[in-house]
């Protein structure tokens, strides 16, 4: 009993021990929960951020697309006024052409020429206009940049009503020219053709210009000089002889074939047209054989028909 006094009157540090022991614990949970709270909170703003810098790369991305896109367009505008100027110049050179030539015109041609110089000058305040509008190009809006392809539009089909009215003007000369030949005798108007039997110019299977072949292409040639004079240096014409043979085949040493007598004699008149003073750089000569014919039929009418030399006024 003495022993259990003494034991009991000894001093218990257990309880404390253990409230010690929680009190650290219960710090250590809160520590950790700070720490677990503060990398949520740290992944949030890291989330936004990343979502923030991906949003900008884009944005980014999409102006560089953008100022690609204008680059481009202005480029291509570029190229368009190239291509204006060019045509416009050249429309100008013609019109220059047609007034040297004035006084050989029409009252009527005259006033077109009139109108076509108030539209060349409409023509260049609207280039001046565009070239003006292609220098702010990054920054005009939207319906700007559609109005000025429709400029653009409206140029090219003002200068292919230029070129139009100047094919009016080549038509006139062409007149001309079926009004001096269409009067020769042994000489057919078809269309814009003059066609010639072969008979009037050379022999059976020949290609050699007869005496009465040479004086109609004399005839020709006069005429041809009178019209040629009066064609703006502008126009570049090609007076074009086709040479056409029946469908009766020919084989010789010098002909072995129709193409080669019709070729032939397209380039014997051509020569001779050249001897006569019709410049060599305006004629061509071709040889069709008999595949062109123009009747059909198998009569003596009809392949005398088919037996010709064509001769028309091109353009090249």
């Amino acid at each position: 009993m003495a022993r259990r006094r003494s034991a009991h009157s000894g001093i218990n540090v257990w309880p404390g021990f253990v409230d010690a022991l929680s009190s650290l614990l219960l710090v250590i949970i809160f520590v950790l929960l700070v720490f677990v709270l503060t990398q949520f909170h740290l992944g949030q703003v890291l989330t936004g951020r990343d979502e923030t810098i991906s949003k900008l790369s884009r944005q980014l991305n999409e102006m560089t697309d953008l100022l690609d896109v204008e680059r481009r367009r202005g480029a291509e505008l570029k190229d368009q006024i190239g291509t204006l100027t060019d045509q416009l110049q050249m429309v100008t050179g013609q019109r220059d052409s047609l007034q040297a030539d004035s006084e050989k015109l029409t009252e009527s041609a005259k006033a077109q020429a009139t109108l076509l110089n108030q539209q060349m000058e409409a023509m260049r305040n609207e280039l001046t206009r565009i070239q003006a509008l292609l220098s702010n190009s990054e920054a005009l809006s939207a319906e700007q940049k559609v109005e000025i392809a429709n400029l653009g539009k409206r140029l090219n089909s003002a200068l292919a009503g230029k070129v139009e009215e100047l094919t009016k003007y080549r038509s006139e000369f062409f007149g001309r020219l079926r009004a001096l030949l269409g009067s020769r005798p042994g000489i057919r108007v078809e269309g814009d053709r003059f066609v010639f039997q072969s008979e009037l110019l050379f022999a059976s299977g020949s290609a050699d210009l007869g005496e009465e072949g040479q004086a109609q292409l004399t005839q020709l040639a006069g005429s041809l000089s009178q019209v040629t004079k009066i064609i703006p240096p502008d126009i570049n014409w090609v007076l074009r002889i086709d040479g056409h043979t029946d469908k009766n085949p020919i084989k010789s040493d010098r002909f072995p074939s129709n193409w080669e007598l019709s070729t032939a004699r397209a380039v014997t008149i051509v020569k001779f047209l050249a001897q006569q003073g019709i410049p060599s750089d305006h004629l061509a000569a071709a040889g069709f054989g008999e595949f062109q014919p123009i009747d059909r039929g198998n009569s003596a009418a009809a392949l005398a028909r088919n037996r010709r030399i064509e001769i028309r006024l091109d353009q090249r």
